[in-house]
């Protein structure tokens, strides 16, 4: 390989491994007639090789995609990706090491971007200027939808500029900004003190979600039919909550979506969380961190948002 060559991708080097470990001595096709002196396999006729250059029988099966990207959530995707078993534990491509380098990369990423919404949010909450300014401007907040909409389609659609070094960095960080600024925007309607409220109750959510999904023994990654049926209900209901809320506000109505909404995306959180762990029926490649990061981040947000509506009142 000549400097100038590139590094090798996880499922390539997953192959490479495989073939180091089982040889490159597959068996024939059925029917075919061994000739005098050929390899063709353990316990057929011909010249064998020195031990310990066959492993194991057999072809060993490619990693290979366990499932289309698809809609599963207003806004959110899911493009998950089974990890071969067997990869050689001395290998670079070692499969525990990978995944807990991925696993704190994602939640280094994920860190920075709760930061950074945490103190937009903070900032539209204490700053009255601001709040004044946000309400009274809210061709602001619809202005930046279609570049959060772009942005996001972009990271969850296109593997490109999702996997290229800075571009994936610089569109997350547009992205990060843009969700901010409308969570800041929707928090300028709720008292201060049920924003914070919604805060803490979303950062205890996610604690407890996190510590259940690396102890339990549940897979929740067997259940996205089950989760696309719980967005469709939730849709639904949003747009009859949103048509009687129109007319009259219904405290309880109001409430119980958010309720709805909260649980809804709770179980998403912990459907990606058991993706970046790689141990349950599906998971995604390391070096999806990206969609790892956007997808927690998401969920967390939108979990925030609908406690939002439980805690907060509208103000006038």
């Amino acid at each position: 390989m000549s400097k100038s060559d590139p590094p090798p991708t996880y499922e390539e080097s997953r192959q490479q491994q495989q073939q180091q470990q089982h040889g490159n001595y597959p068996y024939p096709p059925y029917g075919f007639t061994a000739q005098p002196g050929v390899y063709t396999g353990p316990g057929q006729p011909g010249i064998h090789p020195q031990a310990g250059l066959w492993q194991g029988p057999g072809y060993c099966p490619s990693a290979m995609p366990s499932m289309m990207p698809s809609f599963i959530a207003p806004g959110i995707f899911s493009s998950n990706l089974r990890d071969a078993e067997g990869i050689s534990s001395t290998g670079i491509w070692d499969s525990m090491s990978v995944r807990h380098a991925f696993i704190r990369k994602v939640y280094l990423i994920l860190a920075v971007q709760l930061l950074i919404t945490t103190s937009i949010i903070a900032v539209f909450a204490f700053v009255e200027p601001v709040r004044l300014f946000v309400v009274q401007n809210p061709a602001i907040y619809w202005a930046s939808f279609p570049v959060y909409l772009v942005t996001y389609l972009m990271l969850v659609c296109c593997e490109g500029p999702r996997r290229r070094h800075p571009w994936n960095l610089i569109l997350l960080f547009i992205f990060t900004l843009t969700l901010s600024y409308m969570t800041g925007t929707i928090s300028s309607y709720f008292d201060t003190k049920a924003v914070f409220l919604a805060l803490g109750i979303t950062a205890i959510v996610c604690i407890i979600v996190t510590i259940f999904c690396f102890q339990t023994k549940v897979d929740f990654t067997s259940c996205t039919g089950l989760l696309c049926a719980l967005c469709v209900v939730l849709l639904v209901t949003g747009i009859i909550t949103s048509i009687v809320l129109s007319f009259q506000y219904v405290p309880w109505l109001h409430m119980l979506y958010g309720a709805c909404g909260a649980i809804v995306f709770t179980l998403f959180l912990a459907y990606h969380t058991q993706l970046l762990i790689g141990n349950r029926a599906n998971s995604i490649s390391p070096e999806e961190y990206i969609f790892g990061a956007l997808s927690l981040y998401v969920d967390i947000v939108q979990i925030f948002i609908f406690l939002l509506h439980i805690t907060g009142s509208s103000s006038e």
